[in-house]
């Protein structure tokens, strides 16, 4: 489904992401870990474009998409949620979904993007929108905007958007980063659930190592640029290696 091939960027002298090549087979978690700096949400941007690669390929289904800009990635299935929340601050949550919604039919050639005058007539989007909204338990807000969102929501309804654009790729970047506690359950169901398709590649950056280990099916390490390791969970997480250099304590404690 997704390869990347030598995928290589450099800042001057520096090489922040160094001849990484990789598959990711549908039907899989990856989580991509590693010590701060070590090139993760880098090697996130070089695969959904928001970052142009120095050397190397990025291929989708076998097409090379290395040259396209991350707009035409996206209708291709390359769906990414971000560190930081990237949404439609001053549009309500049930219009952030349902924009999502009209952008994927619009990519799919069912329908202009204009988002004023087609709802009247599309119902089954609107439904799509509702029924999104009480997946990710942000039903009773959806008329609220979303700049008005506590933090722990804004993520949910970034991962909101991502399963509207329903993608091949899903790239979850630190989903619960900034959550509290009691919210973090709400993002990893939605990951368990999305787990259960065995037709999409999910890829998920974190730091957590106890959220890794339940939810990887393979973890992926990189330390200043480079793929160090690449497994099992259980395997990568106890190697000596992996826990000394580049994971330290969370992984002793994850193990």
């Amino acid at each position: 489904m997704l390869e990347t091939r030598d995928l290589t960027i450099r800042f001057g002298g520096h090489v922040a992401v160094d001849h990484v090549s990789c598959r990711f087979e549908p039907g899989t978690l990856t989580s991509i870990v590693g010590p701060n700096g070590a090139g993760k949400t880098t090697y996130f941007n070089l695969i959904s474009g928001q970052l142009p690669a120095s050397e190397g390929r990025v291929l989708l289904g076998g097409e090379d998409i290395t040259a396209l800009p991350a707009p035409s990635r996206t209708k291709r299935g390359l769906g990414r949620a971000f560190q930081l929340t990237q949404l439609f601050p001053n549009l309500t949550v049930h219009e952030n979904v349902r924009l999502a919604i009209q952008a994927r039919e619009a990519g799919r050639g069912h329908g202009a993007l204009d988002m004023w005058h087609v709802w009247l007539d599309r119902k089954d989007w609107i439904a799509e929108a509702a029924q999104i909204l009480e997946q990710v338990r942000l039903a009773d807000k959806a008329q609220q905007h979303a700049s008005s969102l506590p933090h722990g929501d804004q993520r949910k309804l970034e991962v909101a958007l991502l399963i509207a654009l329903d993608p091949k790729v899903f790239m979850f970047d630190e989903p619960t980063a900034g959550m509290s506690v009691d919210e973090v359950p709400v993002v990893l169901d939605l990951i368990r659930a999305l787990k259960a398709r065995k037709d999409i590649v999910i890829l998920l950056v974190e730091h957590k190592m106890d959220v890794v280990r339940e939810l990887s099916d393979r973890i992926v390490v990189l330390h200043n640029g480079q793929l160090v390791a690449d497994g099992e969970p259980a395997s990568v997480i106890a190697s000596p290696v992996v826990q000394q250099a580049y994971l330290g304590m969370a992984a002793e404690e994850a193990a």
